[in-house]
């Protein structure tokens, strides 16, 4: 089978979709399809195209047996919207260009909709590719929800462009049943959705040493390390994290360490020293080889989403933190995804977002309980092995990719036809 994939993010960028869509692409071609992709060159999460990839319009390569066609996009500075519209403009335009002599057989194309519609519509839709419209994130509920989108006829346009592809694709894949909800409550047909959750490398990202070659370049030896490491948006809401540092400021191994990039890093960095925080400590984000010694380092990793955000959003970085046999606090809205998958997991604590108050509660109770924290950890990586693997992912994206191009000729013939595909949990 010959198999496309529309998605800006792609190895070595690193963008939150970026590694799980290289697995899948590699995996796919493991199982003996041709796969290609048309991606953007890097450029996450900075805005900023490395020099290595700022020449060539369109470039191709080929990694690891996939076929990938990067294009390029202009450096920009991705808090301005404006400009990140600007961006995702080339990417569509240029990935339309790429493809217009791009043979498939079927098409896998990720949301957001204001990313991929035009490449998804002329590669996909107008050649009568049949299509999998996969959905990580709930759109607009989540731009509006971070205080992205602010004018309703930019709401309504967004929500217009995801009903549009949901409703165009073949089949829709999502994160899990509530999502799946909640696009049938959009007027997305019932037998178009499916459910497969996000995935990772169980072999790449081991439970490590929490004594490691990263954690003495970086000093973190000999303390309690609260870690947070991916995307320092809006959409996290960090700045309760400092408050709680400041509450811990009389437990002097206790320390927060913040890693990664983001628009918000600056006035993160700006709080935390009008405050006089000596325990928390800003790194840049690391090279991907180096995550399973990062997330080694932290005694409790820490996940964040803004209040409202839950029900249109699961970070993918959970599903690493549970790799890394390390527990959670979760500061997720109580009835959302991510809450429910780390009380099924039985592998850390939610607490309300943006609640200082409970963090320092929770960063407490895990501090004095190190065999509960060694038990959440097992408990999370042991999840994560059973059901979220990118052999697992790969083979329902497969038996999916099957059904759509040669549907069965009988009703209810074929596992995928039957009805919702449930991967995880």
């Amino acid at each position: 089978m010959r198999i496309l994939l529309l998605t800006p993010y792609y190895a070595p960028d690193l963008g939150p979709s970026a590694a799980l869509y290289t697995m899948l692409c590699e995996d796919l071609v493991k199982l003996g399809h041709q796969v290609s992709v048309i991606c953007a060159v890097p450029h996450y999460p900075s805005g900023r195209v490395a020099v290595e990839f700022a020449g060539r319009w369109i470039e191709r390569e080929q990694h690891a047996g996939v076929q990938v066609t990067r294009v390029r996009v202009p450096s920009v500075d991705r808090s301005r919207l404006g400009l990140r519209l600007l961006s995702f403009m080339c990417y569509q335009m240029l990935a339309a260009a790429a493809g217009c002599f791009q043979k498939c057989d079927v098409v896998i194309a990720s949301n957001p909709a204001f990313e991929i519609a035009l490449p998804l519509f002329l590669l996909g839709f107008l050649r009568a590719r049949p299509v999998v419209y996969s959905v990580h994130e709930l759109y607009p509920d989540v731009g509006a929800a971070a205080g992205i989108f602010h004018h309703r006829p930019v709401i309504r346009l967004v929500d217009g462009l995801e009903r549009y592809c949901a409703q165009r694709a073949a089949r829709v894949r999502v994160l899990s049943e509530s999502y799946a909800r909640a696009l049938e409550a959009r007027g997305i047909a019932p037998d178009k959705l499916m459910v497969i959750g996000d995935w990772l490398d169980t072999e790449f990202l081991q439970p490590l040493p929490r004594q490691n070659a990263f954690a003495r370049r970086t000093g973190l030896e000999g303390c309690f390390v609260v870690l947070y490491a991916g995307n320092l948006g809006p959409t996290q809401g960090l700045e309760f994290v400092l408050e709680a540092a400041e509450r811990l400021t009389a437990q002097t191994d206790i320390r927060f360490v913040l890693v990664g990039e983001g628009t918000a890093k600056a006035g993160l960095e700006d709080l935390a020293q009008s405050m006089g925080l000596a325990n928390v400590t800003f790194l840049p984000f690391q090279p991907r080889e180096l995550l399973p010694e990062v997330l080694a380092t932290a005694d409790v990793s820490l996940l964040s989403l803004r209040q409202g955000l839950g029900a249109g959003s699961v970070p993918s970085k959970l599903h690493s933190i549970l790799g890394s046999g390390r527990p959670v606090i979760a500061a997720v809205d109580a009835d959302s995804e991510t809450a429910r998958l780390v009380g099924e997991a039985r592998c850390g604590r939610v607490t309300a977002p943006g609640d200082a108050a409970a963090l320092f509660r929770a960063v407490l109770e895990l501090h004095g309980n190190e065999e509960g924290r060694q038990h959440m950890g097992e408990n999370g990586r042991q999840f994560v092995v059973r059901f979220h693997s990118r052999q697992r992912a790969a083979e329902s994206f497969e038996d999916l990719l099957c059904a759509i191009q040669n549907p069965p000729r009988e009703p209810g013939a074929g596992r995928v036809a039957e009805g919702r595909t449930i991967f995880h949990g």
